[in-house]
């Protein structure tokens, strides 16, 4: 499966979270979401695994703000786009997401930019406005379907919904001390791809910072094989499970002036 490097990004930490000054999260009988069970400072590394399944058992859907940084900005070289971002599941084995970039800060200067994304029934749709370029890209075999969230078959590692045996294949796990820049009450874990896996080939490391009272992460870092283009993905204003539930609507890319703009369809090749 051959996705946009963001896309992958968003996704691997989409399904559950937020940054600074959470909102309340919804289940789906439109109450928020019991956390009184808090994850002990000391939690080991299965405990917070099995909370993670836990809580992606419940998430059918959810829709967020999306901040997104690349880059080092100690050296002023970081790019953070923003937007918002939709999520829903189709059944067990399937699943669509829409995502919308509208500003984007290199440095200190912030300008309007606009990038939309949409995966649906096996089409990657990447939509820039700046340039006026569409590509829809065929991710899948015509008929296939594939869980986004599954470790192993989607290409998305967040160890969310996902057993703790499972995680443990695929990944080397272990937790890192806690640091004055954390997010606060959070562990941070770390995941090491395994050698011969697809993550591998992917990512270098992953690290989540999950919180211990809603179970979920509040940020996600990964670096590819060789270390460079760091991204750092945070989440504000989460609803999971929404009341009313996403539309269609919610997964409709706005009409464009097709002669003004540049077009590219890519079958799907092995």
């Amino acid at each position: 499966m051959r996705l946009n490097p963001f896309l992958a990004l968003v996704l691997l930490s989409a399904p559950l979270a937020w940054a600074e000054g959470p909102a309340p999260l919804i289940n789906p009988t439109g109450g928020q979401v019991d956390s009184a069970a808090a994850l002990p400072a000391d939690a080991s590394v299965d405990q917070v695994l099995d909370a993670l399944d836990q809580r992606g058992k419940t998430m059918r859907e959810f829709t967020a703000k999306v901040s997104d940084k690349t880059g080092n900005p100690d050296l002023g070289e970081d790019t953070t786009s923003t937007g918002r971002i939709w999520f829903q599941k189709i059944g067990e084995d399937d699943g669509r997401i829409h995502v919308i970039f509208d500003k984007k800060k290199e440095g200190k200067i912030t300008k309007d930019e606009k990038t939309e994304y949409l995966l649906e029934n096996g089409w990657f749709t990447d939509r820039n406005y700046h340039k006026n370029v569409q590509t829809r890209r065929q991710v899948t075999k015509p008929g296939e379907k594939i869980n986004l969230l599954k470790l192993g078959e989607g290409a998305f590692p967040l160890p969310i919904g996902q057993k703790k045996e499972d995680v443990h294949k695929l990944f080397d796990v272990k937790e890192i001390a806690h640091s004055p820049k954390d997010p606060p009450d959070t562990i941070h874990l770390q995941l090491t791809p395994k050698e011969g896996t697809h993550f591998a080939r992917r990512f270098g490391m992953i690290d989540v910072w999950v919180d211990r009272t809603r179970h979920f992460p509040v940020q996600i870092r990964t670096e590819n094989p060789d270390k460079a283009e760091p991204h750092l993905t945070k989440l504000e204003d989460v609803q999971v499970n929404p009341p009313g539930g996403l539309k269609d609507s919610d997964f409709t890319l706005p009409p464009i002036e097709q002669e003004t703009w540049t077009l590219h369809t890519e079958p799907y090749r092995e």
